[in-house]
């Protein structure tokens, strides 16, 4: 079924629209929580919460790609879940995640945060633009998404290792981009 199929049956409000979400978009939502809280169980809470969030929010929002839209609401899910849970120390990959960005994302704890905020993702979305696209799609693929840098270097055919010497370099980079654009921690 098509997106816009789809999005018409919530604006129904037809219960059908739940079970065409999870057959289109359910794998995707799931790799996206079980990367970020690393435990089934929880993946699968998280997805739940995104179709009842979705049940919620449509209408009255209208979104132009669902599948961008739902994996924004179940990245989110995840995050809020992740940090709630934080301190019972069980889950280890997004906190990975978070580390390895830490030196080239600005803090968010200033007073002007949310002009900076706006600021910095117009300059990350344009660095983006600017990375050759398979350099794109992985940074994407690791630090949107949460994937492993072992499941990443076992597609590309790279070892880890030289994976993960590619992910610092892309972080790297962006670093200089962020400190030119005066966004440096």
């Amino acid at each position: 079924m098509e997106d816009r199929e789809i999005i018409g049956l919530y604006f129904k409000r037809d219960e059908k629209a739940i079970t065409e979400t999870a057959a289109k978009y359910g794998t995707f939502c799931h790799n996206i929580a079980l990367n970020i809280l690393s435990i089934n169980e929880d993946a699968e809470e998280c997805v739940n919460d995104t179709y009842l969030q979705t049940w919620n929010s449509i209408p009255p929002q209208k979104p132009d790609k669902l599948g961008a839209w739902l994996g924004r609401v179940v990245r989110n899910t995840a995050y809020n879940l992740w940090k709630k849970n934080h301190r019972q120390k069980r889950y280890t990959g997004m906190e990975e995640i978070l580390n390895e960005l830490e030196d080239c994302i600005p803090s968010p704890d200033t007073v002007e945060h949310k002009i900076e905020e706006q600021e910095l993702t117009k300059v990350i979305n344009a660095w983006l633009a600017s990375l050759p696209k398979n350099d794109r799609i992985l940074f994407v693929r690791r630090y949107w998404h949460g994937e492993a840098v072992n499941a990443l270097s076992q597609e590309s055919g790279m070892s880890p290792s030289n994976m993960a010497k590619k992910m610092f370099r892309l972080r790297q980079n962006l670093k200089s981009r962020l400190e030119k654009e005066g966004l440096s921690l």
